[in-house]
C-alpha cells in the first residue's frame, strides 16, 4: 500500500444536505455561493495535491460534460480554469453498474463498491485522490472510514429537506479541523483531516 490519502468535497447546507428540497437536481440554494472567492478557493485546494478523480456515473456525467468547457475558456475565472484543466487532464476512475465504456479521455469505469476501488488505487501511485461532490461514493467510504480529509463548504442556508450527507450508519470518528476560511455571505470553507 501506498500513502495516498483518500480525500472528499461537498457542499452542505447547515441543515445537511447537499441538495435542495426540490430532489437531487435541485442545487438552487447552493448557486449563489458556489462562485464565490471562499469557494472558488477551496476548489483550487482540493485538486492540489490529487493525481486522481474517484467519481459516482451521476458525477462525472455532470462534471465532464461541464468543466471541458470551462477549460478552454479564456474568460473564465483562473480558479474555475485551473479546476477545469486539471479535471480533464487526470486519471479519473467512475464507479458506475451501468456504464461499460467511457466516453472521456484519461478514463476507466469499474463496476466494484467503492472500497475496492481505492484499496486498487492506493495498491499503487502517488498523490491524493479525490472523491470530488459524488454524495453516494463519499458516504460509502465514510462508511468504511476510508476517507482521510474532508473539504466542506457550508452554505449559510437551512433547505429543509434534502439528502443528508451524514446519516444514521456512518461509523463514530475523530476529526481535525485543519483549515477554516468564512465569506462576506456567510459561506463556510472548512477541511478536516481524519485522526487515526
Amino acid at each position: 500500500m501506498t500513502n495516498r490519502l483518500v480525500t472528499a468535497n461537498l457542499a452542505l447546507s447547515l441543515d445537511g444536505h447537499y441538495h435542495g428540497a426540490g430532489g437531487p437536481q435541485d442545487f438552487a440554494p447552493f448557486i449563489p455561493f458556489v462562485t464565490t472567492d471562499v469557494a472558488r478557493d477551496q476548489m483550487s485546494r482540493i485538486w492540489e495535491s490529487a493525481t486522481t478523480a474517484l467519481l459516482g456515473r451521476n458525477s462525472a456525467e455532470g462534471f465532464l460534460g461541464y468543466w471541458s468547457t470551462v477549460a478552454n475558456d479564456e474568460n473564465a475565472d483562473p480558479r474555475d480554469r485551473g479546476y477545469a484543466q486539471w479535471l480533464v487532464g487526470v486519471e479519473k476512475v467512475v464507479l458506475s453498474t451501468t456504464l461499460t465504456e467511457a466516453p472521456w479521455d484519461n478514463t476507466r469505469i469499474l463496476n466494484t463498491p467503492a472500497a475496492a476501488a481505492v484499496a486498487d488505487l492506493k495498491s499503487t501511485g502517488s498523490g491524493d485522490i479525490l472523491v470530488n461532490s459524488a454524495p453516494t461514493v463519499i458516504k460509502s467510504l465514510l462508511t468504511e472510514d476510508l476517507i482521510d480529509r474532508l473539504y466542506l463548504t457550508v452554505i449559510p442556508v437551512i433547505t429543509g429537506g434534502g439528502t443528508r450527507l451524514f446519516e444514521t450508519g456512518i461509523p463514530a470518528t475523530t476529526w481535525a479541523l485543519t483549515h477554516q476560511q468564512a465569506g462576506p455571505t456567510g459561506e463556510q470553507a472548512l477541511t478536516y483531516d481524519r485522526i487515526r
